[in-house]
């Protein structure tokens, strides 16, 4: 089967270039290899948006003629949906480039001028996890809040430019149908499946969350805004506890015991240094697998670290890992990433586990409850704003009202107890419905983290057995969705009860005495 794409810039378009599945696969591969190298040099501070200029080569491809002959001839391929989604999201970056290059030009220069310090808007996050005043945020809200209504119409520029490209060029009905037909989801009955979720566990969150915020900031939770969110959700006054326990890639070291040495490993790079340049928020960019892949952090100090790498070791593993005989379809795209962000979250939480605090970094069996408890509330309260997020986020597009921030700032305060601006909503919007994912592949990580307990004890992250199976997954690299991977290793269903019941066991009981 082959396809017949115009070039466009030819005299009258006369030359066709009949390309094949396997000559358009490779072609998107080099294109995700690109985009991915300008993120990852705009991340580490090398260089602004290129708004990704290197399209411009592949104009042949990246038309909407192109695109939906892609649709035919991928249609009943075995993956040949990622093919053709991979080849449209290139096309929809390509063409809301300008878009979001004037909306990130306006971002890089916007700040907040609080106490006589500038924080741009990238620092937010790394000032709030290490300041402890309450005042200063209070501050913070205010200044952001004309920021964010400032910034708000280059958003909602970008976002009703690209509802218009994938309603009058691809037929979509709206944006829930885009994302419907990318990953197969029922968006629907996770958002009444959600809204119960929370209901049902309203009671323990709020009690948990109130006496923390009190002792804590010494205030109600319902006087708390994001940026207190921010600071007390990142541990930040039990830092002391680890202040002492070695250097942030010495903790590198712990998965020898899975015979895995990430220090010397061809194809992985380690940014974990400090630098002012460096976006302040960690990323796994994964530009060839599993040749060329990059963990990015701009490491603060404190809990919020070691978290943190772990988490993007989870990435960098699953593509580390993945067996290079795999074909491009089942190595390469991916229409959904909820599978590596459940081994992303299983290593974020094994580094907060009992066994680990105590037997790797030599806490008390006392110190040690403390920060399973108030590690597993901030998990709740992290999981809640997801699932805020997104139930706020189908909602607007549901509805059709892209610009109205009052779901946001209503479910946020309604299942978190924090307050959020609603004016802040589009510039806290993750494309696809990604906070829905981090739910699904969080409700998932708890399922694998109870097998592993099941059949490997407490300790199941020390032990080699553990290192063995997780790297048998890992070479399956993209090749089934989160659905299929649990059916075809027999894990069961994804649903809530082994996060409930971490939730309850670890909650319930309250902080130790």
């Amino acid at each position: 089967m082959s396809l017949g794409i115009v070039d466009p810039t030819t005299k009258a378009n006369e030359d066709i270039y009949v390309m094949d599945i396997e000559e358009i696969e490779k072609a998107l591969s080099t294109l995700n290899y690109l985009l991915t190298a300008q993120s990852l040099r705009l991340w580490q501070g090398k260089g602004p948006l290129q708004g990704g200029r290197f399209y411009s080569d592949f104009e042949h491809i990246l038309n909407t003629d192109s695109i939906r002959e892609i649709r035919e001839m991928t249609s009943g391929v075995p993956y040949g949906k990622r093919i053709y989604h991979t080849a449209l999201g290139h096309y929809l970056q390509y063409k809301v480039a300008p878009y979001e290059d004037e909306m990130y030009s306006w971002m890089r220069g916007a700040a907040a001028h609080i106490d006589g310090e500038k924080i741009y808007l990238k620092d937010i996050i790394p000032w709030c996890q290490k300041k402890g005043n309450i005042y200063l945020r209070k501050m913070l809200l205010k200044e952001t809040t004309p920021l964010c209504k400032f910034l708000k119409p280059f958003a909602l520029s970008y976002w009703e430019f690209f509802l218009k490209i994938i309603r009058e060029e691809y037929g979509y009905a709206d944006y829930i149908a885009y994302c419907i037909d990318k990953k197969g989801i029922d968006y629907d009955a996770f958002y009444h499946f959600l809204r119960q979720l929370m209901d049902e566990t309203q009671d323990l969150y709020f009690e948990a969350m109130e006496q923390w915020a009190r002792r804590s900031l010494n205030v109600s939770l319902n006087q708390l805004n994001r940026f207190d969110a921010i600071y007390i959700l990142g541990l930040a006054e039990f830092d002391h506890l680890l202040s002492s326990r070695g250097s942030l890639v010495d903790h590198l070291d712990f998965f020898k015991y899975w015979n895995i040495e990430p220090r010397s490993m061809p194809g992985l790079h380690l940014d974990v240094n400090f630098s002012r340049r460096k976006s302040s928020q960690a990323m796994c960019f994964i530009l060839k697998i599993p040749d060329e892949i990059y963990l990015v952090m701009n490491p603060q100090g404190g809990w919020i670290d070691i978290e943190t790498l772990f988490h993007e070791m989870g990435h960098a593993f699953s593509g580390i890992f993945t067996s290079p005989r795999l074909p491009l379809a089942q190595k390469d795209f991916a229409t959904s990433h909820t599978l590596s962000e459940t081994y992303a979250f299983l290593l974020q939480n094994v580094c907060f586990s009992q066994p680990f605090l105590q037997e790797w970094l030599g806490l008390s069996q006392r110190d040690a409850q403390t920060i399973v408890y108030y590690k597993t509330l901030k998990d709740m309260s992290i999981f809640r704003r997801y699932v805020s997020k997104f139930l706020a986020e189908y909602r607007v597009f549901k509805e059709e009202d892209i610009g109205n921030g009052n779901y946001y700032s209503r479910f946020l305060a309604e299942y978190t107890g924090f307050y959020y601006q609603p004016e802040a909503h589009l510039l806290d919007m993750v494309p696809e419905f990604y906070s829905l994912d981090y739910v699904i592949s969080w409700m998932a990580e708890a399922i694998l983290e109870k097998r592993f307990i099941d059949n490997l004890g407490p300790e199941w992250m020390f032990k080699t057995e553990a290192g063995e199976v997780l790297k048998g997954w890992w070479r399956s690299g993209n090749r089934y969705e989160l659905d299929t991977f649990f059916a075809v290793h027999n894990l069961g269903k994804i649903d809530k009860k082994d996060i409930l019941n971490r939730w309850q066991e670890n909650i319930g009981r309250g902080p130790p005495a």
